[in-house]
């Protein structure tokens, strides 16, 4: 559809020009105008011709019955001047001839909007605090950026993927006193992350009390736990060793969750990286007059710019996670030149992020207009706050599980003769949860409700994979048929297919613009729909002549090549059969 827009923005702007030669309006300018009607008898675009009205000083309906009368296009079947509005109705066979070779021809490049060519993105998300077990609070984080660094790549950009674990922290404190406490290797090593889950909450029970347990409060362990992280950040070997076998756990841990996700990273840095670069961060900040004590603390003071204080030591010295954020930005810049640096956290983050944005502007970094933070909502369980203190969580693998046994199932019924069923299973039941959780806007707090999370039914994963499946299906039924033979379009639901496969580039342009994957799981249900119209009321395999029959399986073909495209950029597997 960009390229419809560019013919008939230049059409309307030579028309302008005719009209009022003095004008300036250029075609970009009439591009950004056009607008697509929320009523498919309002036509396929409309141009509100009242911002033009200031520029060629007349009435908008004046303005949109003089462009009526002089705007003729091959792709454009008549246009219509209704209340100031331009409408525009395209001519489908010629859309079809336009678009659909170029869907046949690019394939797995169709829609990829040429953005970012020798220009590189990093992107750090996922990274999870490790000790701790990858549960449903961690799902926005992974999957958004999964998908954003997706988006990035089929536009062209290199993307560098980083997981910048939380391997550094007061919680490694915690673990080490629980551990010498109460913790044995053996049981720890047999129980896994559970373990360490149990020992975490544990600590944070006898740290703030439990009263329905009868655990008393003992804040005494909190300073033990601060303690003993001082002595990580200090070398001792002890607790050094100790945190590396914690870590490794914790890792292997993690490996299944991103194997059923499909996701890879390029780096997997975390945080104790950091901690031989902080130093030069710190003096940079003393040098540069921005450090300051403040109850014996280290802060940079940004009330000038309306927000609290940045801490970036501790009272006893240790780092803050300011600290090793700036580092680590630091050094990622001088690692790989990087055009924009992306952080993928919860909103509750948001102050963490424009604190240490704003230290490293006023540090003198030129590159500061390079971070960029894109903030999701926070994950409830039927209203319930998650909190890994207190073991209120929903663990991935349980979820999943639980998603896959419920596909498994449904397809023992149905199919039971289906090859590779644990595999589709697997592939349709992760894709239940992660499509659930990318339907809604990123920045929406999300109250996930098991049921509809793993309903089948409705606008969910397993039925636009099955969509890509009725594709697949068609065309193996098909036989032979010409992929780049003529077009013959004679049914409205093959025109309406035609338009919204014509939308895709301009899809991916909004997700990327608005950091939005939310945008694409829209447009693959409005691709499915419109698809699954077309195959309930336009016979393919029966169809009337060779001709319709040739051009339903190019179109076919095209949907199953755009819905193909479509699931790579959120992580969707493609499913040939269900």
């Amino acid at each position: 559809m960009l390229e419809i827009k560019k013919i008939i923005g230049q059409a309307v702007a030579e028309v302008v020009s005719a009209i009022k030669p003095d004008a300036g309006l250029d075609a970009k300018t009439v591009e950004s105008m056009l607008e697509y009607p929320p009523d498919a008898k309002m036509g396929d675009l409309a141009l509100p011709c009242f911002k033009l009205s200031k520029l060629l000083r007349s009435a908008p309906v004046k303005i949109a019955s003089e462009l009526s009368a002089k705007l003729t296009l091959d792709v454009v079947s008549r246009v219509e001047a209704v209340n100031g509005y331009l409408n525009i109705f395209l001519n489908g066979s010629e859309l079809a001839e336009r678009v659909i070779p170029q869907v046949i021809s690019k394939g797995s490049r169709y829609g990829a909007p040429d953005l970012g060519e020798g220009k590189t993105v990093v992107l750090d998300y996922s990274s999870p605090n490790l000790a701790k077990p990858f549960h449903i609070g961690h799902l926005g984080t992974t999957v958004i950026g999964h998908s954003l660094k997706k988006l990035h790549e089929f536009a062209g950009y290199r993307c560098v993927g980083i997981n910048y674990v939380g391997d550094w922290g007061t919680q490694f404190g915690k673990l080490i006193v629980a551990y010498k406490k109460w913790g044995d290797r053996e049981t720890v090593e047999q129980g896994g992350v559970d373990a360490l889950v149990d020992l975490y909450v544990r600590i944070n029970n006898a740290i703030s009390g439990n009263e329905e347990k009868g655990i008393p409060a003992d804040p005494a362990l909190a300073d033990e736990a601060r303690a003993e992280f001082l002595k990580m950040e200090q070398g001792d070997k002890e607790n050094l060793t100790l945190w590396k076998w914690l870590v490794e756990m914790s890792l292997k841990a993690n490996e299944e969750i991103y194997r059923q996700l499909g996701i890879t990273f390029d780096s997997y840095r975390g945080e104790s990286y950091y901690t031989d670069k902080m130093p030069a961060q710190v003096q940079k900040l003393r040098d540069t007059n921005l450090l300051k004590l403040d109850d014996g603390a280290s802060i940079v003071d940004l009330e000038a710019y309306g927000m609290p204080p940045c801490l970036i030591l501790k009272r006893d010295g240790s780092s803050l996670y300011p600290t090793r954020d700036i580092a680590a930005a630091v050094d990622r810049k001088e690692t790989y030149g990087f055009d924009k640096a992306i952080y993928v956290t919860s909103a509750g983050q948001s102050l963490h992020f424009a604190q240490w944005f704003k230290v490293v502007e006023l540090m003198g970094y030129d590159w500061a207009d390079q971070l960029v933070h894109v903030p999701y909502g926070t994950v409830s369980i039927n209203g319930a706050k998650l909190a890994t203190r207190t073991g209120n969580v929903i663990l991935l693998r349980d979820l999943f599980g639980l998603a896959i046994d419920k596909v498994a199932a449904i397809m023992e019924e149905k199919n039971p003769e289906l090859a590779d069923k644990d595999k589709i299973a697997e592939a349709v039941g992760v894709g239940a949860i992660v499509f659930y959780y990318l339907s809604n806007n990123r920045i929406r707090d999300i109250n996930f409700i098991m049921e509809d999370a793993l309903s089948f039914d409705g606008n969910t994963g397993p039925y636009v994979q099955y969509t890509y499946a009725r594709t697949c299906s068609v065309l193996a039924k098909s036989g032979s048929y010409d992929r780049k033979g003529a077009l013959s379009v004679t049914a409205q639901e093959e025109v309406d297919l035609i338009k919204t496969i014509s939308r895709f580039e301009e899809t991916v342009l909004e997700a990327i613009d608005s950091y939005e994957p939310s945008v694409i799981t829209r447009y693959i249900l409005d691709l499915a729909g419109v698809y699954n119209r077309f195959y309930h009321n336009c016979s393919i395999l029966g169809a009337e002549n060779e001709a319709v029959k040739q051009t339903r399986l190019i179109l076919t073909d095209a949907a199953k090549t755009v819905l193909g495209n479509a699931f790579d950029l959120i992580c969707l597997a493609k499913t040939e059969k269900i």
